[in-house]
């Protein structure tokens, strides 16, 4: 991994009053984690949570880093996968916080991806009624998207993150310098939700995006301004909607999709990680809306060679193996956290950049759009 001279990082604030924290985004943050970690929480203990990768790659620097500020810490790994996301490992987590004899006043570092944010941030939510949370995402979805924002939980058999509180974190350190360790396939994932920021509200965004696509995944200056500027664009919105009671639904443009997806593949990660869901969710939200005569298809056509232009998937048939029926998709859509005493809700779009909540979306359009999207 590449060593980058510290800088001066880019500082987002979430406006939420007493519960307002900063992103710091940029390169080096790892190694001056327990200075910032020091000024927001002062003498407070920790407990870092990783898994196995993460940790093998990145912890003794975030250890060490936390030692030299004078933070005494400990570290717990977990597996790797959306499977942690579990019932086991939220009561391992809460279990060992327990046994360390943290504080309220404590913190639980979740440094790792989405899964440990969200099973850590749950952990932390519930503990002792509610601890300190410091996210440390290692992943650019993390970076960009669940670091922020305070949602946190945990899968069900019946769907995902079906199980959760909202806890805010009290800092997010967003270090761009461990992305470089990121798989191909890891970073195109989390790139779904850097394009996400642009398909809902941002237009110039997108088109930013378009021209700039390739500097991004080499890294640099441009990467760590599609961070920024992704995590602007949820801070708004966050600020806005804290609880998903109206204009933050927007943010899960793709998701209702990719969820039922995501959950169809068993969560297998051979199969499909939530990016890629991400990503054939918002291709589908853009058809689907075409198909409602919402949406220029001119415009949907873009969005999707975009995603693809990145790598990613854009059609149902690009997920290996089987199990992708009508019956099964529609059984977890019915699933979704958006769903209102039945209604179907969807996050549709008008065109690029032109987002908005389409509630009590006919299931029968629904069955028929994916009839033949199954059959394409």
């Amino acid at each position: 991994m590449s060593q980058t001279p510290v800088a001066a990082p880019v500082r987002v604030r979430v406006d939420l009053g007493p519960r307002s924290y900063d992103i710091l985004i940029g390169p080096g943050l790892l190694g001056e984690a327990g200075r910032h970690l020091a000024a927001a929480l002062p003498g407070a203990r920790a407990l870092v949570v990783s898994d196995e990768t993460v940790a093998g790659l990145h912890a003794d620097r975030l250890l060490a880093a936390l030692s030299e500020a004078g933070i005494a810490a400990s570290l717990l790994t977990l597996p790797p996968g959306e499977t942690t996301k579990s019932f086991d490992h939220l009561i391992a987590v809460v279990d060992r916080i327990l046994a360390e004899r943290l504080e309220r006043g404590d913190a639980v570092v979740a440094f790792g991806g989405g899964v440990i944010g969200d099973l850590s941030g749950f952990a932390a939510g519930i503990a002792r009624r509610g601890m300190h949370l410091i996210q440390v995402p290692t992943s650019l979805l993390a970076q960009v998207d669940s670091s922020v924002g305070g949602k946190t939980g945990i899968n069900s058999p019946c769907g995902k993150n079906l199980v959760g509180v909202f806890h805010q974190p009290a800092l997010v350190l967003a270090d761009t310098d461990v992305l470089d360790t990121l798989s191909e396939r890891e970073f195109r994932a989390g790139y779904a939700e850097v394009v996400k920021y642009g398909l809902i509200d941002r237009p110039d965004f997108f088109e930013w995006l378009e021209r700039n696509r390739a500097a991004i995944f080499a890294g640099g200056a441009a990467r760590v301004e599609a961070v920024a500027q992704s995590c602007r664009a949820k801070a708004a919105v966050v600020a806005g909607d804290e609880r998903e009671d109206g204009d933050r639904a927007l943010l899960n443009l793709g998701h209702t999709f990719g969820h039922a997806l995501e959950s169809v593949a068993r969560y297998d990660p051979a199969r499909l990680v939530h990016g890629e869901g991400v990503s054939i969710g918002m291709a589908l939200a853009h058809r689907f809306s075409v198909r409602l005569g919402l949406c220029p298809g001119q415009d949907a056509g873009r969005a999707e060679a975009h995603l693809r232009a990145a790598g990613l998937p854009t059609r149902i048939q690009e997920i290996p193996g089987d199990g992708f029926t009508l019956d099964a998709l529609m059984d977890r859509i019915a699933q979704d956290k958006k769903v209102s005493r039945g209604a179907l809700t969807f996050i549709l779009t008008r065109g690029l950049g032109q987002a908005f909540v389409a509630r009590d979306v006919s299931p029968d359009a629904l069955r028929d759009f994916l009839l033949d999207e199954l059959r394409a």
